[in-house]
C-alpha cells in the first residue's frame, strides 16, 4: 500500500454488552463472552479506521428494539460509527410493517438483516421471507445476506425474486477456506455477482480459515475472484470485530488486506476502503462530513 493515508470505512463490526443483552450464540464461544464496545475498537484501530458501519450480532429472541436502542446510544458518543444495520424478524410482517418506517427514519439506521446461515433449507424462500426483504428496499434500506457457501444455491434464488433490492453479501458468502473448496464457492460468487444490486464484503476470511492459510498468498485467489466477478465499485472492506480476534485479529486482516491491494490503482484502493461503503449504505455522516 502506498505511503498516502486514504479514508478507510470498516463496513462491518460488531458491538455487544453481553450484560446488557443476551446473544446465546457466544455462550459456546468463552473468549467472545465480554462486552466488545467502542473503546475497545479504538484502542486497535484509532489511528487506522475513519468510520464504522455496525451490523447486529445476534441478540436474544425480542430483544432486537433493545438492540436497536443500545446501538443507536452508542452512535451518539462514538463519532466514527456512520450507520447501524439492524435485526428485524422480516418473516413477521405485522411488525415489519409497524416498525420499519420509523426505524428506516432514523439517520444511523443504514440497513437491516436477518440471517440466512442457521436457518432450515427453504427458509429464505419462503413467501414470508422474500415479501420481507422486498419490505426493506421500499424504505430504501440495504439487506445484509448472511450465508454460509452450502447456501448459495438458496441465496441466488431469493436474489433473483427480489431484483428490486440492494443487497450486500456478507464476508464473501462464508468459502470453506479451510476445507480447500475453492471451486464450487468461485462457481457461485461469479453467479451472483451477475446480478448488478449484489455487493459483496471482503470479511470474515480468516474465520474460515485454517490456521495455516492465515495469510495472504493463501487467501489471495478468494480476494480477486470476488474482485474479478463484482469490479472494483462493489466490493467493501470489513473486519468482522471481534469475531476476527478468534483467528489473528483485526490487524493481522488489515495487513493481509494492505498486502492483496498494494498493486491495486490508487481509485480502487479509495473505493474498496472507503467509497463503496459510504455510497451503498447511503452513509448520511460520511456524506455530510
Amino acid at each position: 500500500m502506498d505511503s498516502i493515508r486514504r479514508m478507510v470505512i470498516d463496513s462491518h463490526v460488531h458491538f455487544w454488552d453481553p450484560s446488557a443483552l443476551s446473544y446465546p450464540w457466544i455462550e459456546q464461544v468463552y473468549a467472545l463472552r465480554r462486552p466488545f464496545l467502542p473503546a475497545d475498537y479504538d484502542a486497535l484501530s484509532a489511528d487506522r479506521i475513519d468510520g464504522v458501519v455496525v451490523v447486529e450480532a445476534n441478540s436474544a429472541a425480542g430483544e432486537a428494539p433493545a438492540e436497536v436502542e443500545f446501538l443507536a446510544e452508542l452512535a451518539t458518543r462514538e463519532p466514527r460509527i456512520m450507520g447501524i444495520v439492524v435485526f428485524l424478524e422480516v418473516t413477521d410482517h405485522a411488525t415489519l410493517d409497524a416498525t420499519l418506517p420509523a426505524l428506516a427514519g432514523r439517520d444511523a439506521v443504514v440497513g437491516v438483516r436477518h440471517n440466512v446461515q442457521g436457518t432450515p433449507r427453504g427458509y429464505c424462500l419462503t413467501s414470508t421471507f422474500v415479501r420481507g426483504v422486498r419490505r426493506v428496499a421500499a424504505e430504501r434500506l440495504t439487506f445484509d445476506l448472511c450465508i454460509t457457501a452450502d447456501q448459495f444455491d438458496e441465496a441466488l434464488s431469493l436474489v433473483e425474486q427480489c431484483d428490486g433490492v440492494d443487497i450486500v453479501l456478507d464476508h464473501c458468502g462464508k468459502p470453506a477456506i479451510r476445507n480447500d473448496a475453492f471451486a464450487p464457492w468461485a462457481a457461485a460468487i461469479e453467479r451472483m455477482a451477475s446480478h448488478a444490486r449484489v455487493t459483496c464484503k471482503i470479511s470474515g476470511l480468516l474465520t474460515e480459515a485454517r490456521p495455516d492459510q492465515r495469510h495472504a498468498d493463501a487467501l489471495r485467489p478468494y480476494v480477486e475472484h470476488v474482485r474479478t466477478c463484482f469490479g472494483a465499485d462493489r466490493i467493501l472492506y470489513g473486519s468482522d470485530w471481534p469475531v476476527v480476534t478468534l483467528a489473528g485479529g483485526e490487524a493481522l486482516w488489515r495487513d493481509i488486506m494492505d498486502e492483496l491491494t498494494a498493486d491495486w490503482p490508487a481509485a480502487e484502493q479509495d473505493a474498496f476502503y472507503s467509497g463503496n461503503a459510504a455510497r451503498r449504505y447511503n452513509l448520511r455522516r460520511h456524506a455530510s462530513r
